[in-house]
């Protein structure tokens, strides 16, 4: 079983699906779709405690991935972005496709959902990648890669 969740629970718990797993990942991106969707519709410069919010549950989902991943080969790709990074986007994307589903043109439509399937696609590569040991991460200060 790979430690992280395959991208079609990830999804699913970004919007608002109860997964079957309780996969420590899975929480975060449900609380992480729900802030997005409440970003989206709050007034300006009322974002403070939603951003915050998301910050801690980006922190959690990069402590527990350096907690429960192998550690990666010294020689293995450096990732631009941590998961729980990743994992936030992925969230405002799908956040951002459903609302287009609703209220814009079916071309911005296309391009949220299209967004939405790339990154999908990339976090699934990661997940591969970082459970082969074939890529690093950068660590919770963004300086170096994690230390074990």
């Amino acid at each position: 079983m790979p430690l992280l969740p395959p991208k079609h629970l990830l999804l699913q718990a970004c919007r608002g699906l109860p997964p079957e797993d309780r996969h420590p990942v899975l929480h975060c991106a449900g609380l992480l779709a729900d802030l997005h969707e409440r970003r989206l519709t709050a007034a300006a410069g009322a974002t403070g405690f939603i951003d915050h919010e998301r910050a801690r549950m980006v922190l959690d989902i990069d402590r527990w991935v350096a907690l429960e991943l192998p550690k990666a080969a010294r020689d293995a790709h450096l990732h631009t972005e941590t998961v729980g990074t990743v994992v936030d986007r992925l969230a405002q994307f799908s956040a951002l496709a459903y609302l287009t589903l609703a209220c814009a043109p079916d071309e911005t439509m296309h391009e949220a959902a299209t967004r939405l399937s790339e990154l999908a696609l990339a976090y699934e590569h990661l997940a591969d990648e970082l459970a082969a040991g074939r890529r690093r991460l950068p660590n919770l200060t963004g300086n170096r890669e994690y230390e074990y």
